[in-house]
């Protein structure tokens, strides 16, 4: 039993979705204006359930679509369908029971704008993505990162959505973060993996453009990236602790970058794609910090000049 269990959980891309569920973390979180109030949290951890369970069916049915695929990769062919411990129809079961769970937590007990939005991204990565756009296009992360992009929104309307208030030009600017992220993240694991995308017969970029142009792409929207950091704090969403950080952080991104053009060894691109998902964490967990606790630790002034009446 213990092991059904694990390979269920192993379906869910437990890693993937924690990335995903955290930046719907922040999005909620950022949503919110001081310390949170009851109905507030009651909300958030509903809001971060249904999501959760959301990505989770995502990924079962993207495990489920993509078993042909994920039988000729290296990466992928330890997986549950793949491997044989979980059927094509256990799996399609629990995707959809994830996803009729999602929609009740969503629908009934946070919003319904909530709901359609997770709905839309579940469709958007597990079907759009998977089914045509994988096996369309070179760049198919390009256009696909849309879906993977939307979980800091889908994380600030649970909080907005019920009150009408909602800001679409901050939570969109995370959903920019987040989309400009993705190519030069996944182009970089592609590049180490760029023999089992070809044998599976997967047009990722390296494959039909050779390493050499995926890394200057990779270059140049790892520069698109740190620019998109800065936004922001243009638009007065954040402070100077997070530009810094943004700004460390897009500094050494950009090193791994200009570096990739002549990497001392195969191995590293698998050092840039992982410190990618180092970055993204950081740079969310320093939105929030800057947002929600810099606030409070600020020193009242020394001294406070009353104007002359």
């Amino acid at each position: 039993m213990r092991a059904t269990v694990r390979q269920y959980w192993d379906l869910t891309k437990p890693r993937v979705v924690a990335l995903i569920v955290f930046t719907a973390l922040v999005g909620m979180f950022l949503a919110i204006d001081g310390l949170p109030t009851r109905d507030e949290l009651v909300r958030g951890a509903l809001g971060f359930l249904g999501i959760w369970l959301a990505a989770s069916s995502a990924a079962a049915i993207n495990q489920l679509l993509d078993a042909r695929i994920d039988a000729k990769m290296a990466r992928t062919s330890w997986r549950p369908i793949v491997a044989g411990q979980v059927t094509p129809e256990q799996a399609l079961v629990f995707a959809l029971v994830l996803a009729l769970a999602s929609m009740v937590v969503l629908m009934v007990w946070v919003n319904a704008i909530t709901a359609w939005l997770t709905f839309a991204s579940l469709i958007g990565y597990a079907v759009i993505y998977t089914v045509f756009l994988k096996r369309a296009t070179p760049q198919n992360i390009v256009i696909g990162g849309i879906a993977g992009a939307a979980p800091p929104l889908l994380g600030w309307s649970a909080i907005t959505g019920m009150q009408g208030e909602w800001d679409w030009a901050h939570a969109l600017l995370l959903v920019l973060i987040i989309f400009v992220w993705t190519p030069p993240h996944f182009w970089a694991l592609a590049i180490f993996r760029r023999d089992d995308y070809a044998r599976a017969m997967v047009p990722m970029l390296p494959v039909t453009h050779g390493v050499t142009y995926t890394r200057w792409q990779i270059l140049l929207y790892t520069w698109l990236l740190v620019a998109a950091t800065v936004l922001p704090w243009a638009a007065g969403m954040s402070g100077l602790f997070y530009l810094g950080g943004a700004l460390v952080l897009g500094a050494v991104f950009l090193w791994y970058a200009w570096r990739l053009l002549d990497p001392p060894d195969e191995l590293f691109a698998m050092r840039t794609f992982n410190f990618s998902i180092v970055y993204l964490m950081a740079l969310f967990a320093f939105l929030l910090v800057d947002h929600w606790l810099m606030p409070w630790l600020e020193p009242a002034p020394l001294l406070e000049f009353q104007p002359l009446r």
